[in-house]
C-alpha cells in the first residue's frame, strides 16, 4: 500500500482556503410608498467571492430594480414603486464556490404617507457653518442623504416614511467649503 503525503505548508494552505459558507446579513427591509424613491440593500459574508444575486421566488415591487455593488457583496434594491400593494420574494447568494444562501422578504408598498417623522438638532458652535444634511438608514449603517439642498435651521421634517418601519437618522454640519461634521449620534424612529 502507498500513501502520499502533501508538505506541511500544503495542508495550512489547503485548511486556509475552507472559508465558512455564504451568509445573508440582512434580516429585513423597509417598506415603501408608490412615487417617493425606495433604496434598500442586502448583505452577504463568509464564503468566496464574487457573489451571484438572484431573486428565487416572488417580485419585487413594481418599479424597483436589482443593482449589484462592485464587490458584489450587497444587493441594493431601488427604484420608484409605483403600484401599491404587498410584496413577498426570496432572494439567494451564491459564492464562488457555490454555496447557497436564501432569504425571504415581504415589502409592503402603500398609497400614501400616513406619517411625518419631525427632526430637531443642537445648532453647530462650529464658525463658517452654512447649514446642514440630513441622513437616513433602514438599517443604521446604509445611509442616504434625504435632504435636496442644505437644511438652513435646525429642523428638519421627513414626510417620506412608511407604515410599520424602523428608520434611522443623524445630520451633518456642512461649512462654507462644503466639507461635512461627522454625524449626530443616530436617532431610531418606528413608524407603527
Amino acid at each position: 500500500m502507498k500513501f502520499c503525503t502533501l508538505p506541511l505548508f500544503l495542508l495550512a494552505f489547503a485548511s486556509s482556503c475552507l472559508a465558512s459558507d455564504v451568509t445573508i446579513l440582512t434580516p429585513t427591509l423597509p417598506n415603501g410608498t408608490i412615487e417617493l424613491r425606495y433604496a434598500a440593500g442586502i448583505r452577504a459574508s463568509g464564503g468566496c467571492t464574487p457573489y451571484t444575486w438572484a431573486v428565487v421566488s416572488g417580485t419585487l415591487p413594481t418599479g424597483v430594480l436589482r443593482k449589484i455593488s462592485g464587490s458584489t457583496t450587497s444587493l441594493g434594491i431601488l427604484g420608484t414603486p409605483s403600484v401599491a400593494d404587498s410584496y413577498s420574494f426570496t432572494i439567494s447568494v451564491t459564492d464562488c464556490g457555490r454555496h447557497v444562501a436564501k432569504a425571504s422578504y415581504k415589502i409592503v408598498i402603500q398609497d400614501s404617507s400616513n406619517h411625518v417623522v419631525d427632526l430637531s438638532w443642537k445648532a453647530s458652535t462650529t464658525k463658517n457653518v452654512v447649514g446642514y444634511n440630513v441622513y437616513r438608514a433602514p438599517d443604521g449603517a446604509t445611509w442616504k442623504r434625504i435632504n435636496a439642498s442644505t437644511v438652513a435651521s435646525t429642523l428638519y421634517s421627513d414626510p417620506t416614511v412608511a407604515n410599520n418601519t424602523t428608520y434611522y437618522y443623524a445630520a451633518t454640519a456642512v461649512d462654507i467649503y462644503g466639507h461635512e461634521s461627522r454625524k449626530t449620534p443616530t436617532v431610531k424612529v418606528l413608524i407603527p
